[in-house]
Order: structure tokens, then C-alpha cells, then sequence
């Protein structure tokens, strides 16, 4: 990778070669981006996909890196973090807001304009473009719920605008995760609420988050998904496997659905642990879990 031919043909938008991107995932765990660029808007992020195929250049979207694992080995080519993509605006009832806004923030900006709906978000560390990617949820809401479409970037560099009919979301599944698109925006469609109520409700659920999950370590926040019929913390608690700790990473003793980073964990503690937690699980309750977080990125070289 020519790096002085990169920054030539993107002299206005931030990369960093070769860096560590441990230092931006949540689990601060995972090996190096060959390059690690952060488009501002739309059109930089199709100029750097177009630059991209002309060169043959591999490229990864990481959203901001929130519920995902990237191996010890990292990852080749180009990796877009769409963190400096911030743009929101209200507009009556509908939210507009770029891949890049923390879902938070914008589940805040809703309560300050009296709009209710997305006070299910309120809590989930992950940014808009990752949250409609994977139909993120909790409390009983998920995206879905508030969707009204999203601007996509396909790999033919093609932008279309998907509705809620397109994205035929499911349970942390979007057809973008089938297609390989891009989001780059989405619109959200909320209701008129009252300012008292959506606080209220926006405070109960911060605080009943804060008081069971395992916010004082880094994680990738809920590592599986739950399985029809059953709790997987629970699972796993009857497994005998809550506060096992697998290298630096640890099941942790809060909740048993998260796992955590409480000394220098790698990548690969992260992995195995995983995996023996599906094949102990399984094996004492015949329930197979399957990770809700995305793993991505090479092994490390032996």
C-alpha cells in the first residue's frame, strides 16, 4: 500500500496507517488497519469505495467499532470509521441523522424535542449506522420500531434509498448485512410525546443498564444472541461458567451475557472464550447459542 499516493488522493479527510485499532473498539482488543480513514459525508465515503475498487483494495466498514471483535491480526486494506459522520436534523416527527451520530445522543435529541419511541435506545453504545446494520435493540424496542428508510452505499458504488420493506429486518438482522451495504444515513419516524414522561422513562432504563451490566470494563456489550425460549445470561450461569476468565477476558460476574476485558485480553482470549462457552452450554442444556457480535479481521501470523 502506497501510503503517499492515499493521502494524494484524499488530501482532506483523516487517515491513519497502520494503526492499532485496539484503540478504538470497544473491547480494546484487536491488531493493526493497513489504513484507518474517517470520511466527514456521503460523498467521501463513495469517493474512498471508488478509489477502492480501482485499486483492488480491500475495504471494511466499522461503524465505531461498538459490538464487534476484530482479531489480533487486524485488518488489510481500508477501514472506515464513520465516527466523524455527525450530521442530524429534526424535521417534525422524523429524525434524520448520519451513519455516524451515537445512537444516544440522538435518542436524547428526540426527548428534547418531545418525541417519544426511541427511548429504548437510550442506553446502547453503538452509532446509527451500526444500530440499523444489525436491528439493534432492547427493553422490548428495536430499530424496526422507529424506521422509516436509510440512504445505502452498494458495492457497485450505487446510493439507494431503503425502506422498511427492504431492510425486512428480524432479530438483529437487516438485509444490509445480506447486501453488504453501507448505511450512510437513516430517517427515523417518531410520535409526539410528553417531555416528563420520556425523561421518566429514559432515566428508569439508564438506570436499571448501569445497575446490571458491566460498564466499568470494556466490552462488546451482549455477546450472544437470545435464544427463542430462554435468558442466555442464565445459560450460561447454569453452566457454571459465570467469572471464568479465559486469558484477560472474563465472564463477567455482573452479567453473565457480557463478556469483558479486565486484563489486557486479547482477540483470541475473547474468541476461545466464546467458544467454549457455546460448546459447555450446549453440551449441559442443548441450546446452542450463536454470537450476536460481529467478528471480523485475520489471525495473527505464528
Amino acid at each position: 500500500m502506497n501510503q503517499e499516493l492515499i493521502k494524494e488522493a484524499f488530501p482532506g479527510i483523516k487517515i491513519l496507517f497502520d494503526e492499532p485499532l485496539r484503540h478504538f473498539t470497544f473491547t480494546k482488543v484487536g491488531g493493526n488497519a493497513d489504513a484507518l480513514i474517517f470520511p466527514k459525508n456521503t460523498g467521501e465515503v463513495k469517493e474512498i469505495f471508488s478509489y477502492a475498487k480501482k485499486e483492488g483494495i480491500p475495504t471494511t466498514t466499522l461503524g465505531n467499532a461498538s459490538n464487534l471483535i476484530v482479531r489480533d491480526g487486524g485488518i488489510r486494506g481500508f477501514v472506515l470509521m464513520m465516527t466523524d459522520m455527525i450530521e442530524v436534523k429534526v424535521e417534525g416527527t422524523k429524525i434524520i441523522a448520519d451513519a455516524g451520530c451515537e445512537l444516544v445522543n440522538v435518542t436524547y435529541l428526540a426527548k428534547d424535542h418531545r418525541l417519544t419511541g426511541f427511548e429504548f435506545a437510550c442506553g446502547i453504545p453503538g452509532s446509527i449506522g451500526g444500530a440499523v446494520f444489525m436491528n439493534a435493540g432492547a427493553y422490548g424496542g428495536e430499530i424496526k420500531d422507529v424506521f422509516e428508510s436509510c440512504e445505502v452505499l452498494l458495492s457497485n458504488g450505487k446510493i439507494e434509498t431503503w425502506d422498511i420493506e427492504k431492510m425486512d429486518f428480524s432479530y438483529r438482522h437487516s438485509n444490509a448485512q445480506d447486501e453488504g451495504a453501507v448505511i450512510l444515513s437513516a430517517t427515523f419516524n417518531l410520535q409526539p410525546g410528553v417531555f416528563e414522561e420520556i425523561d421518566a422513562k429514559m432515566k428508569e432504563l439508564t438506570e436499571l443498564r448501569v445497575s446490571k451490566q458491566p460498564l466499568e470494563y470494556p466490552s462488546c456489550g451482549s455477546v450472544f444472541k437470545r435464544p427463542e425460549g430462554f435468558y442466555t445470561g442464565a445459560l450460561i450461569q447454569g453452566a457454571g461458567l459465570q467469572g471464568l476468565t479465559w486469558g484477560g477476558a472474563q465472564v463477567s460476574e455482573k452479567h453473565a451475557g457480557f463478556i469483558v476485558n479486565i486484563d489486557h485480553a486479547t482477540a483470541t482470549d475473547y474468541e476461545e472464550l466464546i467458544q467454549h462457552i457455546i460448546e459447555v452450554v450446549y453440551e449441559l442444556s442443548g441450546v446452542r447459542l450463536v454470537p450476536e457480535v460481529r467478528i471480523i479481521g485475520s489471525e495473527l501470523e505464528k
